[in-house]
């Protein structure tokens, strides 16, 4: 068992309450869209950004019904924008299981994933807290735009740390910070309390990222899975970024490589190399342990009594050190 069963189940009521709340939200008469709906609830993944919603709130004593229709409206959003990342990215598998637009095609996907958007907005709207509604329009602009950025730094061939952190941030953080902030937000926080926990987020949410790109510059037998994807897609991430900065040999043959418009797999696992053998990895773990640097010093304004304060840190350590 890992610290994140762990930690999910000090939370199992509240995330079984949000489980039941999503099935419900999601139900209907349609039976291609309960069929595509149950495959769907029967990978549900992590649940990392519930989790951290509700983490935040019961920090306040918070875990009302107001709490999981937030957490609800930000899984339901955050399912939504990988149904449409797929369709985008033309994936067959996610979760190790065919992907909608794999098996019902595109047009199918983008209207599942537009469902699970307005279902979304439905728990959002429940709540009766136009702040909440607020962040989760927000969430939705950040997400969108950071598909665009990506698309548009990989066509361009984009290289620099500002243009990745930015996607990082509308990506894949903004997804923690919504959580944090409507987790705040939902339990009646104050608002310095809830700025202090949306920034924890965001370094929580660059750390996800970061400790995920890692795996793509190894060998797929050492990490179990595809790696190199981001490459294939044009898609240059820190580890790289930080390699080619050190101006290691080779560097400009890298650079010239990752001009063009597809790479072969040789050319690949040379960048794969390449990124191992000049830091790229040290100085991505070196960035990530700074993340966590500034991470520690935030929650030091919350009582040392309260469980959910630790919780937090370990989580942050669970999610640097995962080997998944």
């Amino acid at each position: 068992m890992n610290y994140l069963d762990t930690i999910s189940g000090l939370h199992k009521l509240e995330l079984e309450q949000l489980n039941r709340r999503i099935e419900s939200r999601l139900g209907t008469a349609n039976p291609l869209m309960s069929r595509i709906i149950i495959s769907l609830l029967r990978t549900k993944g992590k649940q990392l950004r519930p989790l951290l919603l509700i983490m935040c709130a019961k920090l306040f004593g918070a875990s009302d019904d107001k709490v999981i229709a937030a957490a609800a409206a930000v899984e339901l959003i955050h399912n939504a924008s990988l149904i449409h990342d797929d369709v985008v990215d033309n994936s067959p598998t996610r979760r190790g299981q065919p992907t909608v637009n794999a098996v019902w095609d595109n047009h199918i996907a983008v209207l599942v994933g537009d469902f699970f958007t307005s279902s979304a907005m439905h728990e959002a709207i429940s709540t009766g807290d136009l702040r909440i509604i607020d962040a989760l329009c927000e969430l939705g602009r950040f997400l969108s735009l950071g598909e665009i950025d990506q698309i548009y730094n990989a066509r361009e061939h984009t290289l620099g740390e500002d243009e990745y952190f930015r996607i990082v941030d509308y990506k894949t953080a903004s997804l923690f910070v919504a959580s944090a902030r409507m987790g705040c937000i939902a339990a009646g926080a104050p608002d310095d309390k809830t700025e202090t926990l949306a920034r924890f987020a965001l370094l929580f949410g660059r750390c996800f990222q970061l400790r995920d790109d890692v795996f793509d510059y190894f060998d797929e037998s050492a990490v179990g899975k595809p790696t190199g994807n981001d490459l294939r897609e044009g898609k240059v991430t820190l580890p790289l970024l930080k390699a080619i900065a050190t101006g290691a040999s080779g560097h400009d043959r890298i650079k010239k490589m990752l001009g063009k418009d597809m790479l072969t797999d040789d050319e690949i696992a040379e960048i794969q190399k390449f990124a191992r053998e000049n830091g790229g990895i040290e100085l991505t773990y070196e960035t990530m342990k700074q993340l966590k640097a500034e991470a520690t010093e935030l929650l030091a304004g919350f009582s040392d009594e309260n469980p959910v304060k630790k919780q937090l840190a370990e989580l942050f350590d669970f999610i640097i050190t995962r080997q998944f």
